[in-house]
This record gives structure tokens, C-alpha cells and sequence, in this order.
């Protein structure tokens, strides 16, 4: 089933298994991994993240993001990179 939003417009999914596998790159625990990787995926679903840039979030892009974070596991990366959204 491909993702729609309020307008009936279909999406791609966000692939949460493949980011969360993709997390393991920055450490932590798979229980660490698992929520980061269930935030994305909300914030995916939100259709905020698209809204405000014009394309739909992907996983790949949040791990380049993530990678210019100072230091860290995958929720302190993840916290860094959603503060600097704002």
C-alpha cells in the first residue's frame, strides 16, 4: 500500500527497517535504534518534513545529516539533527 496524504496524493513509504539498519553505524542499542527509527518513521507519516521542503524525507538523507553531527549514538544524533531544523 503506498502512502497517501490529505490531499489524496500518493507518497513512497519510509523504509524504517533499512534506517534502522542503517543506524547501526552510529552505535548504541538495537531498543536506541529501534525508537529513533520509529520517530523518522512519524515524522515521514507527518507529511510535515515534505511540506516544508518539497520532497518526501528519506532515510538516506537523515543518516548524511546525522553523520555531521559532533559526537554521539543514533539519539543524540538524531536530537542534534532535529534541532537544527528548527
Amino acid at each position: 500500500m503506498t502512502p497517501t496524504d490529505r490531499h489524496g496524493d500518493t507518497h513512497p513509504a519510509f523504509d524504517e527497517e533499512s534506517f534502522r539498519d542503517a543506524l547501526a553505524e552510529f552505535g548504541g542499542t538495537d531498543a536506541e535504534r529501534r525508537v529513533v527509527a520509529r520517530q523518522a518513521r512519524d515524522l515521514a507519516d507527518s507529511g510535515q518534513a515534505e511540506s516544508d521542503r518539497g520532497a518526501p524525507l528519506t532515510g538516506d538523507e537523515i543518516v548524511r545529516n546525522m553523520r555531521d553531527a559532533p559526537e554521539g549514538g543514533p539519539a543524540t544524533r538524531w536530537n542534534w539533527w532535529l534541532g537544527a531544523l528548527d
